[in-house]
């Protein structure tokens, strides 16, 4: 084995250590988060639904005695009050989720450690990955063993960039931080592939561009899809409060859901997310395809990566121009919103390992 050799095949199992270390961090991080969940205080309107909801019946039928120039007057019934999950227009949202306004003070310790260890493991995560590039010396996203770290890395730093910009947005770290661990768990058991070179026609700058692009677009994409369904849990929790003589969550159901945002504020988050992407992620399609075009001599193949990115493409399409024109708001939105990650999803997990085509990563 030759110096050169030998020095990649030591950056490699470097890099693993350093993903199994960052998998590590991650594990005490989620533990972190779950005790911010189980100790911190409910959201907002999590508070203020339990207040009024404490006695059902006596908020529903409270008499008072009014008394008009100092006399008695007859005996009137309060409505239930209304539970209110947004401020009022042209301010911000609710404050509220885990690490918001009102937490206790054991809550937020826990949720700074999570965030702490969050920030740790993310170190080691980046150093994973920039170890697999030296050792591969290309982009470190060629198969799906390298594009599933590095989503998972940039899903993270996605994350801690709102944080950093101050968005209250700790209440998506459990969910983030679990599906991370389960992502490195599949990539380093199921899809690791030990570190080789691409194909002579993927040897192209463009493959920094195109691929950096998408793996961009996706750890947003799969944010904004967090963020909406938890929306579609946290809209019917709402909906019960409003009508307690319906059927009701469980009692772990309601400590969950009090705990996370508004669905106000989740659908506006999402929506967010989702429309400041579909841009980036209309530019990735482009340059992929122009990088057909040097590769392979045609633009267009409908390769089975292809035509799934064009079907996502459309579904996100559809997703924005029915909340612009078709004033679909809510729950139908949010349906169109899945409908539309699940196709990326396909795009990348059952296009790649099912479906045999010029995209197909090596090893898988």
């Amino acid at each position: 084995m030759n110096l050169a050799a030998e020095v990649n095949e030591n950056l490699a199992h470097y890099s693993n250590v350093l993903i199994y270390s960052a998998m590590a961090v991650y594990t005490l991080a989620f533990l972190a988060h779950i005790a911010e969940w189980v100790f911190g205080s409910r959201s907002a309107v999590g508070r203020t639904a339990a207040a009024i909801t404490a006695d059902a019946e006596a908020a529903q039928r409270a008499k008072v005695t009014v008394r008009v120039g100092g006399q008695s007057g007859g005996t009137a019934v309060l409505e239930r009050p209304k539970i209110v999950t947004r401020s009022a227009a042209g301010s911000r949202d609710v404050p509220d989720g885990p690490g918001a306004a009102g937490g206790t003070e054991q809550g937020d310790v826990y949720g700074r450690i999570a965030v702490g260890l969050t920030v740790l493991a993310f170190l080691f995560h980046a150093a994973g990955v920039l170890f697999r590039a030296l050792s591969v010396r290309r982009a470190p996203w060629g198969n799906m063993y390298e594009f599933s770290t590095t989503f998972a890395m940039v899903a993270v730093a996605t994350y801690l960039v709102l944080l950093a910009l101050k968005k209250n947005v700790r209440w998506i770290g459990l969910p983030l931080v679990t599906t991370v661990l389960l992502d490195l768990g599949l990539a380093v058991s199921v899809l690791y592939t030990a570190s080789d070179q691409l194909v002579p026609a993927l040897h192209s700058y463009w493959l920094w561009i195109h691929v950096s692009c998408a793996i961009v677009s996706g750890a947003s994409l799969y944010i904004g899809a967090v963020a909406t369904l938890l929306y579609l849990f946290r809209d019917r929790y709402e909906v019960q409060l409003e009508n307690p003589e319906g059927k009701q969550f469980g009692r772990f159901a309601k400590s969950v859901l009090e705990r996370v945002p508004s669905a106000a504020s989740l659908d506006k988050f999402a929506y967010r997310i989702n429309a400041t992407i579909f841009p980036l992620w209309t530019f990735t399609i482009i340059a992929g395809a122009i990088w057909a075009e040097a590769a392979w001599g045609r633009y267009w193949g409908w390769d089975p990566k292809e035509v799934w990115s064009f079907i996502t493409w459309v579904a996100y399409a559809c997703y924005l121009h029915a909340r612009a024109t078709a004033g679909w708001k809510g729950r139908k939105a949010a349906y169109l919103a899945l409908i539309a990650f699940g196709c990326y999803l396909f795009n990348y997990y059952g296009v790649n390992i099912f479906i045999t085509g010029k995209h197909s990563y090596a090893g898988v």
